[in-house]
């Protein structure tokens, strides 16, 4: 079960590795010139694409490993809180810190979905933006961390 989840869980960090090289010119352009509306949008739904691909992560932990995932009208923030503490199978899949800096991505997530585009300010989310790269990097740590902490709980066993 625990290999299975693995190999998920790397396959959706590539495709996270791949949404930000998608994006990378853009993102490289609105560092020195404010983004039109498009552009905006654009990145938008980068933000929006890649909090969908680290809950695809977090929901196959809870579904695979903790066989309790959450329902309900704030399922989105239960499953992000349901990772941030240890389950009765496995200890805690991410710290505090990402927990509130991946808060701020789904926040951002519901503000996309409910919005209107013109709506979208970039003063708001250019830190989302920014920030990408750096929370990956951490996702990929705490993921790594998880998945070595049961490496060693077996053993122990």
């Amino acid at each position: 079960m625990w290999d299975n989840v693995k190999k998920q869980v790397e396959l959706e960090l590539e495709q996270l590795h791949l949404l930000l090289h998608t994006y990378r010119l853009l993102k490289k352009k609105c560092e020195t010139i404010v983004p039109d509306s498009v552009e905006i949008l654009a990145l938008g739904a980068m933000l929006h694409s890649f909090y969908t691909g680290v809950e695809n992560i977090f929901s196959r932990i809870a579904k695979e490993i903790d066989n309790d995932m959450p329902s309900g009208k704030f399922w989105h923030s239960n499953l992000l809180e349901q990772m941030s503490n240890a389950g009765s199978h496995r200890p805690a899949v991410l710290s505090l810190s990402l927990r509130e800096k991946l808060e701020e991505y789904l926040d951002f997530r519901h503000v996309f979905r409910r919005a209107y585009s013109f709506q979208l300010q970039w003063e708001k989310m250019s830190s989302l933006v920014y920030d990408l790269e750096g929370i990956l990097e951490q996702l990929e740590k705490e993921m790594r961390d998880f998945f070595e902490s049961n490496k060693s709980n077996e053993s122990k066993s």
